[in-house]
């Protein structure tokens, strides 16, 4: 099958094992600075099981899920990064998870299409922020997808989840509107639901826990990512691939105590954060970040 190559390609296809593989790591790493969006976690609470992580019976501290969410935003700004603000939505407790909302490359944005009606009105809210900025074009979803959540962009490919949320369709919609290929990853673990549970991006390679995704996938990752950092269970089972790295420093759940020595044996730098409360819901770092991919945004004054 041929993968997409510019955005020129109108009728895309998923990339197969034939693939080359990354290149290796080139040495020194160095940061880059980013621009994410997230959501205060105004709303948050834990009244539905959508996910494994999730029981509706037990209490939610929300003035503590603010705190951490807080730090994490803090942290991100204290090492140089951007952070955009989207208002959260009463009655969308979930929407605090933005990694979910879309997808941002470039001047082209596409917001997600969630599975569960219980965050079906998630898309809108994010397409409304999407649409007040400067971007070329700005499309709604067409087939259930639930943007980073799913979709990891790794340099000149993207990574994609599928097996619990995001459709296989979806990965063929993507790559047709970035005009980038599109690698289709099956999740067979219900609690690593989305890619961004059970993968990270770190660099020219990626961190990932072989035994969430299916035998093919896990063979076709291992002759992508020779050089990749292998998750242990303990760390994956705490979310700890959850993460976000800028190329140099590795923001993660402060549980990933292995997978944090892993990844400074690499040379990475790690940054621990406490997010407890939003894990009730099963998210951790990632969830609550949407990378905007080589954009420029418009002002706002929510904005600290």
């Amino acid at each position: 099958m041929t993968s997409v190559a510019t955005p020129s390609v109108v009728t895309p296809s998923v990339v197969t094992p034939s693939v080359a593989a990354a290149p290796e790591p080139s040495g020194v790493r160095r940061p880059t600075t980013r621009e994410f969006l997230m959501c205060r976690p105004d709303h948050f609470d834990v009244h539905y099981a959508i996910n494994p992580w999730m029981d509706a019976t037990t209490p939610v501290d929300r003035a503590l899920a603010l705190a951490q969410w807080e730090t994490l935003r803090a942290t991100y700004e204290e090492h140089g990064h951007r952070v955009h603000v989207v208002d959260g939505v009463a009655g969308l407790p979930d929407m605090v998870f933005a990694a979910n909302g879309g997808l941002v490359i470039g001047d082209r944005a596409l917001s997600a299409r969630f599975a569960n009606p219980e965050r079906a009105l998630e898309g809108p809210a994010y397409h409304e922020w999407m649409c007040a900025q400067p971007f070329a074009s700005v499309a709604a979803a067409g087939e259930t997808n639930e943007g980073e959540g799913d979709f990891a962009i790794a340099r000149d490919r993207i990574l994609a989840g599928t097996g619990f949320r995001s459709s296989r369709a979806a990965h063929r919609e993507v790559a047709e509107f970035f005009g980038l290929p599109v690698v289709t990853l099956e999740l067979v673990d219900p609690r690593f639901y989305h890619l961004d549970t059970a993968l990270m991006v770190l660099d020219e390679t990626i961190v990932y826990y072989p035994a969430a995704f299916s035998g093919a996938s896990a063979r076709l990752l291992a002759q992508l990512y020779p050089d990749a950092v292998i998750a242990t269970a303990e760390d994956a089972n705490v979310l700890g691939l959850n993460g976000v790295s800028d190329g140099y420093h590795v923001f993660l759940s402060d549980r990933a105590v292995g997978l944090s020595e892993q990844l400074r044996l690499r040379g990475y730098d790690t940054i621990g954060v406490d997010l407890s409360e939003l894990l009730k819901a099963g998210g951790s770092v990632k969830c609550c970040t949407l990378e905007l991919h080589g954009v420029r945004t418009a002002a706002e004054p929510s904005m600290g």
